[in-house]
């Protein structure tokens, strides 16, 4: 495995300090392994990236899902700025892996929430080897990412395969995610785009007071329905008496701007997850 110094990202270092700057990534780890059972497709896209702070030992992590509508999306494309983002906040102090997954059409569901849980779980099982702490891993992503950290974060099916229970969750950290049944889903059915669905495949069918805290971030201009998508989520756990649900408009951000735009210093879903990260993490 590759250890890459970044003393200079994108102009980031002026906002920085040099302790902060100094962050490490390790490239393309093969988070199934490589059993012969795996296919060909799952040995390509089931890799991840592990972005770590120059903090001291314990630290927080955040499992973080790019986004392109489960048909599309890499973490080594620029247009997606996965790897800014993760230096940004390891920049804050908060190690952040981002996997690839395997994605529809060659992929139908639920091979990329499998993917999802099989990143964290490798998280949780390897975070202590690089210095952070296995009870503070945390799952988030943006649009599709978001959707897979909701659903990995409150179907307890999804973990149980590697030992795992929701508790090792520590939160879900999630920019405009789709919280019913993913139109991708529905469409792998056969069924319309905008034939609203709430079933096994849908975050919101698990709402309960039990699941992980959760971080729910939307745009002021958000894509049709998003918005509202995300406020019936917080409004939903809020009225199943979850205790610790918090959300936050953006504003002057689109869909995708509210996403890519985490990679900025001064920006306000950036200083809210950090936040959120930060203030959950002491908890445990």
């Amino acid at each position: 495995m590759k250890r890459i110094t970044l003393a200079v990202l994108l102009g980031l270092l002026p906002l920085a300090t040099a302790a902060e700057s100094a962050v490490k990534v390790i490239r393309d780890v093969a988070y199934k392994g490589d059993a012969p059972t795996l296919s060909a497709y799952e040995r390509e896209r089931c890799r991840l990236d592990v972005t770590l702070p120059a903090a001291a030992p314990g630290f927080a992590t955040l499992v973080w899902f790019h986004g392109g509508g489960l048909k599309q999306g890499d973490k080594d494309l620029p247009s997606e700025y996965v790897h800014e983002l993760a230096a940004s906040l390891a920049q804050g102090g908060v190690a952040v892996v981002t996997p690839n997954y395997r994605l529809s059409p060659k992929a139908t569901y639920p091979a990329y929430v499998d993917d999802a849980a099989a990143a964290f779980a490798w998280t949780v099982a390897h975070i202590a080897e690089h210095g952070g702490s296995p009870r503070r891993v945390f799952i988030g992503g943006h649009s599709a990412g978001g959707y897979l950290a909701l659903l990995v974060g409150f179907d307890p099916s999804r973990l149980r395969p590697y030992g795992l229970a929701l508790a090792a969750v520590a939160g879900i950290a999630q920019v405009s995610g789709q919280v019913f049944t993913h139109y991708t889903v529905r469409e792998e059915r056969r069924q319309s785009r905008f034939s609203i669905t709430a079933d096994e495949a849908a975050p919101s069918y698990y709402i309960s007071k039990a699941v992980p805290p959760v971080l729910t971030l939307y745009a002021q201009n958000d894509m049709p329905s998003r918005a509202e998508e995300n406020q019936f989520l917080v409004a939903t756990l809020k009225a199943a008496g979850h205790p610790a649900v918090f959300a936050q408009r953006i504003d002057d951000r689109t869909h995708g701007s509210v996403g890519h735009n985490i990679r900025n210093p001064d920006d306000p879903a950036r200083r809210a997850i950090l936040d959120f990260i930060t203030q959950q993490a002491a908890k445990r």
